[in-house]
């Protein structure tokens, strides 16, 4: 999915995650939360795990950047807000993601840096209760460090438990419910991180 919306002048929800190799059960509950955002009325850009396994190891001292990481950037920089999913490696984020974030760090300067007001989702997928919650906690952590929002709820989802298919749907309808709060949370506050950003 790249895009969907019912006029280029829509604000953009942005989601990052997923897994390098294949499409992962993180990459496939990312979509659908995504995919409710796009309901609500706004453009959707997702990078997936092919899109992190292109981006090199962040270097702040590098001296130019490559064409997946300009246009990461710039995507992110054009977004209302963002959905963050990751699966919980060895009790915290994937390396792709946390690289992926490092590379913020070029918003550093920005006049918005970061994530700075924005609603943030969030979503972790383990094999396994313990890692979701510690994984969570992380991207939270992560998250304020940005100087985003995390949204009151986060979806923690026990791959063990629920298995995703192919159409964007999953075995569990109450997983499926949850993945699109995410979703339509991130819709909801995105306009008042708008109007936070118009008065600073």
């Amino acid at each position: 999915m790249a895009s969907s919306a019912p006029s280029t002048a829509a604000p953009l929800v942005v989601g990052i995650g997923g897994t390098i190799g294949s499409v992962s059960s993180t990459e496939r509950a990312l979509r659908i939360a995504v995919e409710a955002a796009g309901a609500e009325g706004f453009r959707t850009r997702v990078f997936g795990g092919a899109d992190l396994a292109r981006l090199p190891l962040y270097d702040p001292r590098a001296p130019e950047r490559t064409a997946a990481e300009q246009e990461f950037v710039a995507t992110v920089r054009q977004a209302s807000a963002v959905i963050i999913a990751s699966p919980g490696y060895h009790g915290s984020i994937s390396g792709v993601v946390k690289n992926a974030l490092d590379l913020l760090e070029e918003t550093a300067r920005d006049p918005r840096p970061y994530l700075a007001d924005m609603p943030v989702g969030l979503i972790a997928t383990a094999y396994g209760w313990q890692a979701t919650g510690s994984t969570i906690a992380a991207l939270r952590s992560i998250v304020h460090a940005l100087r985003g929002w995390p949204t009151p709820f986060a979806a923690a989802i026990n791959s063990q438990l629920t298995k995703f298919d192919d159409e964007g749907s999953a075995s569990e309808p109450a997983v499926v419910d949850q993945l699109r709060l995410v979703g339509r949370q991130v819709a909801r506050f995105a306009p008042l991180a708008g109007t936070i950003e118009s008065k600073t």
